[in-house]
């Protein structure tokens, strides 16, 4: 049994807005919150089943898969996941299968811990928030705001 040392998922997490890792220069990657858009590769394995293709075509469109193309080593991961998914989609599917799916879910940063493991950030559209956040000229006022009341006391005045 290996001694000591860092081993993957010990210790919190990084936290890419964190003194500490902008002093180890830490820097997770921006992947594009709109997808992948660039062509889908071929299915890695042999005789994939029809849902199989349909769960690969629409994984590649994913924003993670900006970063399998560029990762290409990862395509053959992709289609393993594909292939398990399938496999735990049936109703009498093993711990063990459910647990592969996971296992793989993290390699590719298809779950949020997963994205922290490959330093993979989903990028902000700024511009939405703006619009969602945004109030009218109108619809501002220049109400003063109520002074808060205090609810407890620790002696009575």
């Amino acid at each position: 049994m290996p001694r000591g040392g860092a081993r993957n998922r010990s210790g919190p997490q990084a936290d890419p807005s964190s003194e500490r890792s902008e002093q180890r220069g830490l820097q997770f990657r921006l992947l594009p919150r709109e997808g992948f858009t660039g062509c889908v590769p071929a299915y890695p394995l042999p005789t994939p089943t029809v849902r199989e293709r349909a769960l690969w075509k629409s994984l590649w469109r994913t924003p993670q898969a900006a970063m399998w193309n560029v990762e290409r080593w990862r395509v053959y991961t992709v289609g393993q996941y594909c292939r398990w998914a399938v496999r735990a989609e049936d109703q009498d599917a093993s711990a063990s299968t459910l647990a592969q799916v996971h296992r793989l879910a993290d390699q590719l940063g298809l779950t949020p811990a997963g994205l922290k493991e490959n330093g993979w950030r989903l990028a902000v559209d700024e511009l939405a928030q703006q619009r969602t956040t945004s109030t009218p000229a109108k619809a501002r006022t220049t109400t003063k705001a109520a002074a808060p009341t205090r609810r407890l006391r620790a002696v009575s005045e």
